[in-house]
């Protein structure tokens, strides 16, 4: 048993150090170590990946970085058992935050389902872990070694051009077909194990090779490298390979290890859609003693997808990631491939326990997949024999049915023995397979969070609906916890745009006929909107951005409105950078908190009370119309008390997001371009940013420096250590500016407003991509 007085996840700590890199790159391929430093022992491997065709410059950072990155994946699912993860090479900002919250992500995920779960893998005190809720289960501390560019690489990638990652599983050959079907130009790209299970893709990539040409593999040895560091770990059983399972003793961090290596195909072919064949089941949230966990299954699900489309997106690399078969149950792909593309079926390969026969690969007809598989296919009159079962294998297959469960989501697995029941096939079933009708699962599924009609690309969105209608029996719309019928065909959703993507003008003009709109709602400033126009926006878009300033003094060379206008200027910048759906900007709030700056004339004051009520009713309201997401872009640091109060009352009231933002997401950045120490009002930021966008309001005549000094550092503004405290600004400066407006500049401005905008837009996106619960439960 577990010492309860100690520490009980420090019996996984077994690990003093994990090094990867750096990664040594050539044309056609990389070379990672990989240092695993254990009691003072060393232990060392290389983890590689090869390319049929050059894909890298060993010379270009660009590649470097990416070879790196695609380096790094398989360390992600070892932070639960180092004590320091040291990651040496080119890794930039959003590299070095990925890694952090993917590695946090997985040791949750490993904790909850290899510990907490039963796993034949364990020996020992591991096997017999208690559940302890922590913010976080990464036990080792994570830093990076190498020096990296910051400087965003571009990819040239065309839309029309799809990279299937490719197995020989039903999902991934349905994609497949269906994008095939629908007219885009396909590229299956295959990522060989360097062991037997790459027999499961043998016989669909063998297929694809003979008969397109763009159908391409990438060999990497990442199943070695997991079977080499799950011999580092005491707690493993030293059998490991001889033990029969249909899971994995430890990694969760799997999919990712063959995206990437697919990635400098997709840069070199201009490759702009990836798609993971993933369907309705994979998205899951569950709770185990209070721990919330994605059942194992985050690198299937569509939040995996948002958060590597946002990593593709703030790199520059402008591709996105979906799944075209997300509205599906596991038995409808079936039953797709079967009927409609029985060539690619043939190929079918869901069995880790293959074995070769001649020149095909042949299923073991005694594991948990094969069982699903089969009992799938004779409920759907499809003969197994078709992809390589034999009589034999199928019977014992549907026999060990009444024994043994299948990893399915219940209602599948209930519907699939009400299905072989209603054939004759036979009537006792395992204790865990309930026999119950679920018509759902032959419906396509529309769910809100799992499966959004947003969440494919407009311009395949109605041609993929289509084919799934020839073959489904109808589509379900999830309203709280019941299906109901719907018909997408007829439903404005259809045509609104992909979250991720700006739409092509033909798709716009698609939509416009559809909303039967004048003016194809093109506006973002809520206040130009009509009523109905305004109802079909908010459909569309559930986030908000509301700019508050005040009208108050800013010395003697710049005007009143300097804080109104540059909120409101700032929130109209960042909607319209964003990708469609815009944001909407809601109009400015013009008066803030200025009592301080109440001593020279034009200073308008509202009380902190009547701010934050007057925030708190705009923000009901808006959240009553369907806005989930509320920023507020405050231009005023007296403000910042009152909205952080409304900011709480909202999110405690309407149950909404809301965040208060003054400049946080980019005031690093911009003090590197200050040369003035207590810039704090009317200086050298405030009066550059105002001769960037309205030079001609600059008075550059009355432009006069004032830097105050403070009796202790404690009550210096710029302090890193300064309390908050209050004062009338004509107590500290007689002309109301603190700081150096002389060392303006427009050209200093306009590259403030661009780090500005550019973070904020990076955020809204962000925001854009995650449901509530997300933003609420997770931070990848």
């Amino acid at each position: 048993m577990v010492n309860k007085t100690s520490d009980p996840l420090a019996v996984l700590k077994v690990i003093d150090r994990l090094e990867v890199g750096p990664t040594r790159v050539e044309k056609r391929g990389l070379i990672s170590p990989y240092k695993v430093i254990q009691k003072k022992a060393v232990d060392a491997f290389e983890l590689i990946y090869r390319y049929n065709e050059d894909v890298f410059d060993p010379e270009e950072p660009e590649s470097i970085n990416l070879a790196h990155m695609i380096a790094a994946q398989v360390a992600f699912n070892y932070g639960l058992f180092c004590r320091k993860l040291i990651f040496h090479g080119s890794y930039d900002q959003s590299d070095q935050q990925f890694i952090k919250d993917m590695t946090i992500n997985t040791a949750r995920e490993i904790y909850v389902k290899k510990f907490l779960e039963p796993n034949p893998f364990l020996l020992g005190s591991a096997a017999d872990l208690p559940a302890v809720k922590r913010e976080s289960y990464l036990q080792a501390v994570i830093s990076f070694k190498g020096r990296s560019s910051d400087k965003q690489a571009h990819w040239a990638v065309d839309k029309s051009r799809y990279a299937i990652l490719s197995s020989g599983g039903k999902d991934s050959l349905l994609s497949f077909g269906l994008i095939k079907e629908v007219g885009r130009e396909v590229h299956p790209i295959f990522i060989n194990e360097s062991g037997r299970h790459w027999f499961t893709a043998l016989n669909a990539f063998r297929y694809f090779k003979n008969r397109f040409p763009k159908a391409t593999k990438v060999w990497t040895n990442s199943d070695r490298m997991f079977n080499w560091m799950l011999r580092h770990l005491p707690f493993i059983r030293p059998n490991f390979a001889s033990l029969r399972s249909d899971e994995y003793p430890i990694r969760l961090w799997t999919v990712a290890v063959f995206l990437f290596g697919a990635l400098p195909l997709l840069k070199k072919r201009g490759i702009g859609r990836l798609v993971i064949g993933d369907e309705f089941d994979t998205t899951s949230r569950r709770s185990h003693q209070g721990i919330t966990h994605y059942d194992g299954l985050y690198d299937q699900s569509c939040y995996f997808d948002n958060a590597l489309t946002r990593y593709h997106i703030q790199k520059g690399w402008n591709i996105t990631q979906f799944s075209i078969v997300r509205p599906l149950s596991e038995m409808l792909i079936e039953k797709i491939l079967s009927k409609r593309y029985p060539h690619l079926q043939r190929n079918q390969m869901s069995c880790h326990a293959t074995h070769i026969e001649g020149k095909r690969a042949f299923p073991c007809g005694q594991c948990e997949k094969c069982r699903r598989i089969v009992g799938m296919l004779v409920a759907l009159d499809v003969d197994p024999k078709h992809c390589g079962y034999t009589e034999k294998q199928i019977k014992a297959c549907l026999e060990s049915l009444t024994q043994k469960s299948v990893h399915q989501e219940s209602s599948g697995a209930q519907h699939m023995a009400f299905l072989l029941e209603q054939k004759g096939v036979f009537s006792k079933f395992s204790s865990s397979i309930k026999t119950k009708e679920h018509p759902e699962i032959m419906k396509v599924r529309i769910d809100p969070e799992r499966s959004p009609i947003e969440s494919v690309p407009v311009d395949i969105r109605e041609p993929v609906l289509r084919i799934f209608l020839e073959h489904a029996a109808g589509v379900v719309k999830r309203q709280g916890s019941l299906w109901v019928d719907y018909d997408p065909l007829n439903d404005p959703a259809l045509v609104a745009p992909y979250p991720f993507e700006i739409p092509s003008d033909r798709y716009v003009r698609s939509a416009k006929r559809k909303d039967n709109s004048e003016s194809g709602l093109t506006s973002h400033r809520l206040g130009e909107l009509t009523w109905p126009e305004a109802q079909s926006h908010l459909k569309k878009v559930d986030i908000a951005l509301l700019p508050v300033g005040s009208l108050e003094q800013h010395g003697p060379h710049l005007p009143l409105d300097t804080d109104a206008f540059d909120a409101n200027h700032l929130a109209l910048q960042v909607a319209a950078s964003c990708s469609d759906p815009k944001p909407l900007v809601l109009p400015l709030i013009p008066y803030g908190v200025s009592y301080h700056h109440g001593d020279f004339s034009g200073t308008l004051n509202v009380s902190p009370k009547t701010l934050s009520q007057f925030v708190h009713e705009i923000g009901m309201s808006a959240a009553r119309h369907g806005i989930t997401k509320l920023v507020i872009i405050n231009g005023h640091g007296g403000n910042i008390p009152a909205l952080q109060y409304a900011a709480q009352m909202i999110n405690r009231d309407a149950h909404i997001f809301t965040c208060v933002e003054t400049g946080e997401t980019s005031e690093k950045d911009i003090l590197k371009l200050t040369e003035t120490p207590n810039d704090v009002h009317a200086g050298e930021i405030e009066t550059s940013t105002t001769l960037a966008v309205r030079p001609h309001m600059v008075r550059r005549s009355k432009m006069r420096k004032f830097i105050p000094k403070f009796s202790s550092r404690y009550l210096n503004f710029s302090s890193k250590r300064s309390v908050e405290w209050y004062a009338r600004i004509a107590k500290i400066s007689p002309s109301g500016v603190l700081g150096d407006p002389t060392k303006a500049s427009g050209e200093k401005g306009k590259k403030m407003w661009s780090i500005m905008i550019k973070h904020l837009v990076e955020f809204v996106e962000d925001l854009k991509g995650m449901s509530l619960d997300e933003i609420y439960h997770k931070r990848y």
